[in-house]
């Protein structure tokens, strides 16, 4: 088993997006912010992201350090067009599961 300790200097934010607008207006730019999530991804800086539950938005695990973060999600469709806001925490993973910790290194 690996160490779960990962490195003090890769910084990473949790995005907690919010619900603005009705359901039938975000599904309605659902595509664009899943290929938005897809070049995020392809990029390695999205590490996982969903709904939440009940749907009122979703969240966003990303690498980076929050202001970088946050000019990243101001062009996610969903809050470029005004139908949902981010809120941006920053944080340092000190430990994690080992799989994502070997992700992390």
């Amino acid at each position: 088993m690996s160490d779960p300790f990962v490195r003090p200097d890769a910084p990473l934010c949790v995005v907690s997006l919010h619900y603005d607008a009705p359901l039938d207006a975000i599904d309605a730019r659902m595509a664009a912010h899943v290929a938005w999530l897809r070049k995020g991804y392809d990029a390695g800086l999205i590490l996982a992201s969903g709904r939440k539950v009940p749907r009122t938005g979703g969240v966003i695990v990303m690498r980076g350090d929050a202001e970088r973060v946050q000019e990243l999600v101001a062009t996610d469709p969903l809050v470029a067009d005004g139908l949902a806001r981010a809120e941006v925490t920053g944080f340092t993973a000190s430990m994690a599961a080992p799989a994502l910790a070997e992700m992390l290194a």
